[in-house]
């Protein structure tokens, strides 16, 4: 009789062991960077905060494209086999042409406009757009870049006539093609080797970028992302919409605190990269010319004609998208 009191309390005990190891929910949050990179620090403060929340809730981070490649994580994101991501928009410009909005020329001119940018009607649209797909932003940020001349500077539009010039994205080969530019499509990593050898003579990507691979060592200027900048890239935290809807109050609470405290980081974050960049350069020697707002009005004139032109023949109620992207001050 003992034995079998013991037995159903052993029973029991089991039972209620293996009720409380499965409310405890891992999340699995995958991105493309290192953990020294902003966008890994974004995610391990969202990390953090839920952790220390102590919701029986845990964000595992797979950094450096461990997990997924960094251009394949917005279907399995959507499908549910993903719960998190920190991702560039655009990467899903193929899924969604909407998308490639986040990385158009001359569309946000500094981060104070683009943190309006993300808290305006246009991110509402794009944020509906994703709800279709599953997925709901977490963490909203956009980080900047500049450009580089192997002889000169770059900073109007006649400035990379007849250059060959590497840009980062469609839309801003398509632009700086209308002003003249001969293109090299390649990976941001590349860009060293191609100046270093003279097949490229300007280039275009994030400051971050410019740093990370050193490309001060192969240039006499850079034009960075100061009062105004043509290149802003939209990389955001996004989520499972039915992974979060499916969590309960308390983990929520804890995502969305986590996601308010690393969203201002990001922000600050994001500023402090560009006038760090900019050190660099100049430890190194190399010039330094800041874009002047006419001349990004002349840019934006070109991308008007070239890439703007091109996303609303392409894309489906893009004009109003455009225009609603266009009105945030």
């Amino acid at each position: 009789m003992k034995f079998k009191a013991l037995a159903a309390f052993a029973a029991v005990g089991f039972a209620v062991g293996v009720s409380a190891s499965a409310s405890a929910t891992e999340l699995r949050l995958s991105h493309q960077w290192s953990t020294s990179d902003v966008r890994h620090k974004v995610a391990q403060i969202v990390a953090d905060e839920v952790a220390a929340a102590d919701v029986d809730l845990t964000i595992k981070i797979f950094p450096s494209k461990s997990l997924f490649k960094p251009r394949e994580q917005y279907k399995p994101l959507s499908r549910g086999q993903l719960d998190m991501t920190v991702f560039p928009l655009s990467y899903a410009g193929g899924q969604r042409p909407e998308f490639n909005l986040t990385l158009m020329p001359g569309l946000v001119k500094n981060h104070d406009h683009a943190a309006r940018l993300n808290d305006s009607p246009f991110m509402g649209e794009l944020e509906k757009l994703m709800a279709e797909d599953d997925v709901r932003v977490v963490v909203h940020g956009y980080l900047a870049g500049g450009f580089v001349g192997k002889d000169k500077c770059i900073t109007k539009p006649e400035d990379v006539a007849g250059l060959q010039t590497r840009a980062a994205g469609k839309a801003f080969e398509q632009m700086l093609a209308a002003a003249g530019a001969s293109i090299a499509s390649m990976a941001s990593s590349e860009i060293y080797n191609a100046m270093q050898t003279g097949v490229l003579q300007a280039a275009n990507t994030s400051s971050s970028s410019f740093v990370s691979y050193r490309i001060y060592e192969q240039v006499k200027c850079y034009t960075p992302a100061a009062d105004v900048a043509l290149w802003f890239m939209y990389q955001p935290l996004l989520m499972n919409k039915t992974a979060y809807e499916e969590l309960n109050d308390a983990q929520r609470a804890a995502i969305d605190a986590g996601a308010a405290k690393a969203q201002a980081y990001y922000l600050e974050e994001a500023k402090k990269q560009d006038a760090a960049s900019v050190e660099v350069f100049k430890k190194a020697g190399v010039e330094i010319a800041n874009m002047t707002q006419d001349e990004f009005n002349a840019w934006r004139e070109i991308a008007k004609k070239s890439s703007y032109k091109n996303f609303v023949e392409n894309v489906p109620d893009g004009q109003k998208l455009l225009d609603m992207a266009l009105s945030v001050e």
